[in-house]
């Protein structure tokens, strides 16, 4: 039996010191990333414990007991995430503490964040700023397991009469991103700045931030979820800072039959040609689901139960610098082939509908297959398709809408859709549908769009996605690449008109930013 002396005198030769161990583990992770133009990335769909609804606040320990309990769960996803090889890891947007929350409420859960230049490893330095439990114990999440963790948590800033902004209380409260590198040093910060409506507990910072940070596998943004439908940051990011990559915490609620998480953010990323790590909260009553790893070409893993209340954590490689890919999509002008060709046809039967609050024009596929047109304003949406049958019991239709949407945000659509009514009845045209049993044999969707911004599309019955089976040619038409294998829901081209965001300030609306 080895005696205790000799172990501790022996120890030091045999065995790195742990600041050295992790100084060599990061090392051997960034080299192994230089290594490759590739990287792994993982997302955590994960299902919040949520607090109990409370008029009071809660004592400072009751609201970290909350967090750690779902810091436990998000630690294992950590850990299996770091076992198979990931690099990043995102969580999802309230995945920490939930969001039954009042502005007084919120305040025993949240933490002083600081700006990332102050060069911060929580883990190795806990007391250097205010208590901050959870920043510790994510940077130590990231430290131990050598990999990059974004998380979003609460950020407290205090402020003063001097600051005519100043709330009431006395503080500024946000929203936050953080992202921990492989040694757990803080290296960004996020303060969301278009919230959404029920969000009244945080304040929106004065100016949009677009934060960015530099890794081994690339150039990285981040906004948090409604952010996603807004020129600032979203755009900025994408554009004028070239990411290659954006990461996505989201609390999203799904919206048939255009706004369901997988299928927006699969189409974001390929319309905006960038990697897009989208980590959505589970949570069915208010349909929150969908989470996925995205590259310019497709999907590469994604997520949607709307069954149980099971998290799920996604594994998948992507390019590093998608831009620089062989295959990296073609540059698309959205309105070439839209614009040079005559209107397929003249309806003598167009109606309107409702699809999320918007008006809708729409005109019906009589037959098996044909062209067809409809057109709202500006915006033309043209149609090639073929029916494998058509079926008595299901009614598809083309549909158009060229606007300004209105209801939980102001921003100005153009949409070119082919959807499944939710029956027979033209008044159920726009409804949300999740099934259908019509397959297609071929289809090809395009339109007179005013923006460059267009995403595309096609989700299934079961709300299942179509990676590898359509295409965007450069003229603009949305094409199955394939025979569809299974019967379509929609085949959309949903247009973001963020060149006019500017035009839509009125005073007399709520700020939703």
């Amino acid at each position: 039996m080895i005696s205790p002396q000799i172990l501790s005198c022996e120890a030091p030769a045999m065995l790195p010191s742990q600041p050295l161990l992790h100084t060599a583990v990061f090392a051997l992770t960034v080299l192994q990333a230089l290594a490759s133009n590739t990287f792994i990335a993982a997302v955590y769909e994960h299902a919040v414990i949520l607090p109990k609804a409370a008029i009071k606040p809660v004592s400072p320990d009751d609201a970290l007991a909350l967090m750690n309990s779902n810091m436990d769960i998000l630690e294992g996803a950590i850990k299996e995430a770091a076992q198979q090889g990931a690099h990043i890891i995102v969580t999802p947007e309230d995945g920490i503490y939930g969001w039954r929350f009042t502005r007084e409420t919120i305040y025993p859960y949240l933490e002083d964040i600081p700006d990332p230049v102050v060069n911060w490893i929580p883990c190795t330095d806990p007391t250097r700023f205010a208590p901050a439990p959870v920043q510790e114990r994510l940077s130590c999440m990231a430290r131990n397991n050598s990999i990059y963790v974004v998380a979003n948590i609460g950020d407290k800033k205090p402020c003063n009469s001097s600051d005519p902004s100043c709330p009431k209380d006395g503080r500024y409260q946000y929203n936050t991103d953080v992202v921990f590198d492989p040694e757990g040093k803080l290296v960004a910060r996020y303060h969301k700045y278009n919230l959404f409506i029920p969000e009244t507990q945080f304040n929106y910072p004065k100016e949009p931030e677009a934060i960015t940070f530099e890794t081994p596998f690339g150039k990285f943004g981040i906004f948090t979820c409604f952010d996603i439908l807004f020129h600032e940051p979203a755009v900025v990011l994408v554009n004028k800072l070239q990411v290659d990559t954006v990461l996505f915490p989201t609390a999203w609620m799904n919206v048939l039959p255009f706004l369901t998480a997988v299928e927006f953010h699969s189409a974001w990323a390929m319309g905006m040609g960038v990697n897009f790590l989208a980590a959505n909260t589970h949570h069915t009553s208010i349909s929150m689901t969908g989470s996925g790893i995205y590259a310019p070409d497709g999907a590469r893993a994604y997520y949607y139960n709307m069954k149980n209340e099971d998290g799920r954590l996604l594994v998948a490689e992507l390019d590093s610098h998608p831009r620089l890919s062989a295959a990296f999509p073609p540059a698309v002008s959205w309105s070439s082939y839209a614009l040079n060709v005559e209107r397929f046809s003249l309806n003598d039967n167009d109606f309107g509908g409702l699809i999320f609050h918007d008006w809708f024009t729409f005109t019906e596929l009589t037959m098996p297959e044909g062209n067809r047109t409809v057109c709202q304003k500006d915006l033309c949406c043209h149609l090639s398709y073929k029916m494998s049958e058509k079926r008595e019991d299901e009614v598809y239709v083309l549909g158009a809408f060229d606007g300004l949407h209105v209801v939980e945000g102001q921003y100005y659509l153009q949409i070119c859709t082919l959807l499944k009514c939710k029956s027979i009845d033209p008044n159920t045209c726009g409804q949300p549908v999740e099934k259908a049993q019509t397959k297609f044999e071929m289809f090809s969707l395009s339109g007179t769009f005013g923006t460059n911004y267009v995403f595309p599309e096609v989700l299934y019955s079961g709300v299942q996605l179509a990676p590898g089976e359509f295409q965007v040619l450069s003229d603009g038409r949305l094409i199955s690449k394939t025979r569809p294998t299974k019967p379509v829901v929609t085949v959309t081209l949903f247009g973001r008109w963020y060149e006019k965001d500017h035009l839509k300030q009125d005073p007399q609306l709520p700020a939703f930013s």
